[in-house]
């Protein structure tokens, strides 16, 4: 998918925030809107890597306190040919991680205890290189803009009903009209997201691959991923669902309204993507111990005897 697609979508989005100010308060309401809209998208720039980390409980470490992860990131960040990303650790039984950051030179990757628990130390890689792909295509900041834009959508209608119910000159809404716009904007905003969303993570996925050099390395881990995130809850993330974009595959537990913001491709397509690019690449070597006995116990980079890949 195309960065021009995704520059689309984003100006629809932010043609969206402008025109449900302008349904609330007319032209006025617009010029108001776009102003929010890029002091919030600006605020989002400068801080947005602090408030999910913040939001999620992450941990900073480093060398001394997780010598293996630590040492597995700076080698992939070698491969993509990135600068070494902050690492993080959240304190979290779901197997998940999401990376943050403006850009390469402030990212930070983060993984939560359960996926270095659950995964093998070549599916961690690929979920780490994933990651990595984010930040090398600036997705980190791309996602983070539409979750601001989104988010403030979806205030803006509730905003509406207050105070567009009874406007019916300058372009105002009248009852039926305001109800309206308030479940229809934010239903827009989501679906605006989940293309931008889909879009990123095909290609992060591709990227990831290439930097891991073993895209089933990376569909194994998808596969481990997805069947733990329906079995075991992420409260952090069902507080903050509007994160739920960012993560490699969505935390929530679908129940109830979550479903609005399951923004990810089908973990099964992203599996055959990669595992068509296995074939490119002329064979699935690390897939047979990526993928070994349900019986065996995982073996993450925190455990002694670990086989050295790639990036060593």
């Amino acid at each position: 998918m195309s960065y021009f697609r995704t520059a689309m979508l984003l100006a629809g989005l932010t043609g969206l925030f402008m025109g449900v100010g302008y349904l609330i308060g007319g032209a006025s309401g617009a010029m108001i809107a776009l102003v929010v809209a890029a002091g919030m998208n600006l605020f989002a720039y400068w801080n947005s890597d602090r408030m999910v980390l913040s939001m999620h409980g992450a941990e900073e470490v480093d060398a001394r306190s997780a010598p293996d992860l630590v040492n597995l990131v700076a080698g992939l960040a070698r491969n993509a040919q990135l600068p070494m990303p902050r690492v993080f650790i959240m304190h979290e039984d779901q197997p998940n991680a999401f990376a943050t950051g403006r850009n390469p030179q402030n990212a930070a990757v983060a993984v939560t205890t359960g996926l270095m628990n659950h995964l093998s130390r070549e599916e961690l890689a690929g979920v780490i290189a994933h990651e990595l792909a984010h930040i090398k295509n600036h997705d980190t900041l791309i996602m983070t803009i539409t979750a601001t834009i989104a988010g403030a959508i979806s205030m803006l209608a509730q905003f509406g009903m207050f105070f567009g119910g009874n406007r019916n000159n300058n372009g105002g809404l009248g009852i039926i009209g305001t109800i309206a716009m308030v479940i229809l904007a934010p239903l827009a905003a989501m679906l605006v997201q989940m293309a931008i969303s889909r879009t990123r993570e095909y290609a992060a996925d591709d990227m990831g691959a290439r930097i891991c050099g073993q895209p089933m390395w990376l569909a194994s881990a998808l596969g481990k991923i997805s069947n733990a995130a329906h079995q075991i809850p992420n409260p952090e993330a069902e507080r903050n669902p509007a994160t739920a974009h960012m993560f490699i595959i969505n935390p929530l537990s679908g129940q109830g309204m979550d479903n609005l913001f399951a923004t990810h491709p089908s973990t099964e397509n992203r599996i055959a993507a990669l595992r068509q690019l296995a074939t490119q690449f002329g064979g699935q070597g690390g897939f047979a111990q990526a993928t070994a006995s349900p019986a065996a116990p995982a073996r993450g980079p925190w455990n002694g005897g670990a086989r050295r890949g790639p990036w060593g």
